[in-house]
């Protein structure tokens, strides 16, 4: 089994596709390869760019502190994007982009063996729930909600939430976004609890 720093490796030579040319530094993610949560956005950011880190800037900073508010400590989770360069004037994500990058999210994913997975966005909520089988309606429709999932014969839930950039952009969002992760978090103490995870249900 390959490890999460086996991918990083690979995604540091990366040029399956021409954002290897634009970006200033590789993003392949970031925390705990043992984490029971995995955390997925868009794609790296201005800040994230300069820093080779994801989630740094004014939306990581959105993000961490909502995670401490509900005990969910940044260095206990691993996170990371869909695509691992940043888009010029941070576009959305083209197909030919996520083609080509989305291999390596669904590797990370399958070393990590995670509990949960948090989908920041609908770009990240699209790419997930599609490679588990189920079909995202968009994040209005999905937020806040748990799909059951099988990863190698483990149960996991997969939760797709509003991208903290959107809370930024729509304050009024705060309480809705802050809801979901406080379910995530609810969720882990049911598991350090001993308990199974479909407890929760």
């Amino acid at each position: 089994m390959e490890s999460i720093k086996d991918i990083t490796n690979e995604i540091l030579k990366c040029k399956r596709c021409k954002l290897h040319l634009t970006k200033t530094n590789y993003v392949p993610g970031d925390g705990n390869e043992n984490a029971r949560i995995v955390f997925v956005g868009e794609a790296p950011g201005r800040e994230e760019d300069k820093q080779g880190k994801p989630f740094v800037g004014s939306a990581g900073k959105l993000l961490n502190e909502t995670l401490l508010k509900f005990g969910i400590r940044r260095e206990r989770v691993f996170i990371t994007n869909v695509l691992k360069c940043r888009p010029p004037n941070n576009r959305d994500p083209l197909n030919e982009e996520i083609e080509a990058c989305i291999p390596y999210l669904y590797r990370q994913i399958m070393a990590i063996k995670p509990d949960v997975i948090v989908c920041l966005g609908r770009h990240s909520s699209k790419q997930v729930l599609g490679f588990f089988g189920e079909k995202f309606r968009g994040i209005t429709s999905d937020r806040g909600k748990f799909f059951e999932v099988m990863l190698n014969g483990k149960k996991i839930v997969i939760m797709p939430t509003y991208h903290p950039a959107a809370i930024l952009y729509k304050p009024q969002l705060k309480d809705v976004f802050e809801d979901d992760i406080k379910k995530v978090a609810e969720i882990i103490g049911k598991l350090e609890k001993k308990r199974t995870l479909f407890d929760f249900f």
